[in-house]
């Protein structure tokens, strides 16, 4: 018996896209307004613009920033964008929220930053499984952007896949 094993998925012409690849790896953390709270609830102006001058800021370089407020307290538009003056030249980036907003964020701008004319005509397999856990939002954000170009989407491993999308001939 010589007979040769054939790679039926290697000979596919599938191409497989692992989210895992675009995946936050910055630092998140969280600016929280709570810390600049006169007894617990209300932001004194004339207070917070002090202590955000005294503020050490490079512990945020290069780091990606949730800026929210922890407690229930009514903050101002003004004292959001107060921050991110500052935070704006120093860190990575920074949104609105907490750090799992952030995270998502994140994971969207890299998704979006996918330079996805590679896939054009391709038979596109998202890869479903991995070490990470890859959220819902991901899976709907790559199909949007890989839907007017590729020749059919399929969810899962290149040995079992679920279609998502062909286009019509």
């Amino acid at each position: 018996m010589d007979e040769t094993i054939i790679n039926k998925v290697a000979e596919s012409g599938l191409v497989t896209l692992d989210l895992e690849e675009y995946y936050p790896r910055e630092e998140i953390v969280m600016f929280d307004l709570k810390d600049y709270l006169f007894m617990g609830l209300i932001l004194k102006e004339k207070d917070f613009r002090e202590a955000l001058k005294n503020l050490d800021w490079e512990k945020y370089r290069n780091k990606c920033v949730a800026i929210g407020c922890t407690v229930d307290a009514i903050i101002p538009p003004w004292a959001y964008m107060l921050v991110i003056s500052y935070l704006g030249p120093i860190a990575k980036d920074a949104t609105m929220g907490d750090e799992k907003e952030m995270y998502k964020a994140v994971f969207l701008k890299n998704i979006r930053g996918i330079d996805i004319k590679k896939f054009a005509d391709q038979r596109i397999v998202v890869k479903g499984c991995g070490e990470k856990k890859v959220e819902d939002f991901a899976y709907v954000e790559i199909t949007k952007l890989l839907r007017p170009i590729a020749k059919t989407i399929m969810y899962g491993e290149p040995c079992s896949t679920v279609p998502v999308y062909k286009r019509k001939s």
